[in-house]
């Protein structure tokens, strides 16, 4: 997660979106004052920065109405402000209204069915060569994005802009003419290519895989249009 004072933008990371390697990109053009959490495992040239400090935790408790008040109050017990793949609520909750309010909040979405292959066989790579698709549908493992920028207790989106991962140089060159960061019309940094596998096929879903992919996924699917056929796999 990045917020830049300098280029008045929050990023807002999802999961299996290349934004490590969006947030590398940025952590070089970001000033010293900026936020700019820690990734793991680290990938240079990536610095952060300015993520530790302390807050009041009551806004975010009593506007999700108690909702997460164990993360919330570890947060602010370890003074840990801002963190990796930080929903947007909290972000909202932490900073300052004027900030919020005035900054441009974007984050990128995946086609549903390609993202789950893909955080499928990073968690393979990972943490258990042996875990089977079988078990990790078994097990709920999904990797979802919406609640990530949307307010937990409205379920509306609440930043800017949803690129489309598919379309990723050409979405992000626009924000970026927008914002004023510069840009050569292509990304260049490609981060964490060890979870890159053959397997991130989607045709070896199950239909009920797929079905199950379609109703945890709905919200993403409605918003940006997508289908098991659409997006490209990566």
């Amino acid at each position: 997660m990045i917020i830049s004072h300098k280029y008045k933008f929050i990023f807002i990371k999802t999961t299996k979106t290349a934004g490590t390697s969006i947030e590398v990109y940025l952590s070089s053009l970001c000033d010293k004052d900026d936020v700019v959490t820690p990734i793991f495992p680290h990938v240079e040239p990536h610095i952060s920065r300015n993520y530790k400090g302390l807050y009041n935790p009551l806004n975010e408790i009593l506007d999700a109405k108690g909702k997460g008040l164990a993360r919330s109050l570890r947060d602010f017990s370890i003074r840990h402000k801002y963190y990796n793949h930080m929903p947007a609520y909290r972000v909202r909750a932490r900073v300052r209204v004027d900030v919020w309010d005035r900054y441009f909040k974007f984050c990128v979405e995946r086609n549903p069915w390609d993202r789950t292959m893909s955080h499928f066989s990073m968690l393979q790579q990972r943490k258990n060569k042996n875990l089977t698709l079988k078990q990790y549908f078994d097990r709920e493992m999904y990797a979802t994005n919406y609640p990530i920028y949307s307010d937990w207790t409205t379920h509306k989106v609440i930043v800017d802009k949803v690129l489309r991962y598919e379309s990723l140089n050409q979405e992000l060159g626009g924000v970026f003419k927008y914002l004023g960061v510069p840009f050569s019309g292509e990304l260049n940094v490609h981060a964490k290519l060890g979870d890159k596998s053959a397997l991130i096929n989607r045709d070896v879903f199950s239909e009920e895989q797929i079905q199950i992919i379609g109703s945890t996924c709905a919200n993403e699917i409605d918003l940006l249009g997508y289908t098991k056929q659409s997006g490209a796999i990566d």
